[in-house]
């Protein structure tokens, strides 16, 4: 079991160390490193190579952004299977539905009870 969460902690970790050493290293926004990784769990899961890290590391690969990218990929390449050309479009997103919404619905409540300002 420990070794388990030495793994999640070392592959989470190391996705994480990316992310900062290319937000000190390089003129990229925060934004653009997002969405980089979140288009690199994509092109990582369709070539199958994503699902390998998934099973050594478990949360450690799945928890991070690039995790969210790979829950677009498998979403949409179980909804290419099920429903042809449409599931390109519908699966990625009934994959990552429930948290998508629970993130709006959060983001509402913490905006109600800290009452943000625009700057």
């Amino acid at each position: 079991m420990w070794t388990m969460y030495l793994k999640a902690f070392l592959v989470g970790g190391a996705i994480c160390a990316i992310g900062q050493i290319l937000i000190d290293k390089t003129k990229l926004t925060p934004a653009r490193i997002l969405v980089s990784f979140v288009v690199a769990g994509v092109i990582l899961t369709v070539l199958g190579l994503y699902e390998k890290l998934v099973e050594f590391a478990g949360a450690g690969a799945t928890v991070p952004i690039v995790g969210f990218g790979y829950s677009l990929g498998k979403g949409a390449i179980k909804g290419i299977t099920e429903n042809g050309l449409i599931g390109v479009f519908t699966g990625g997103i009934a994959a990552t539905a429930g948290g998508i919404a629970a993130s709006i619905v959060f983001g509402y409540f913490i905006a109600l009870i800290f009452s943000p300002k625009a700057k």
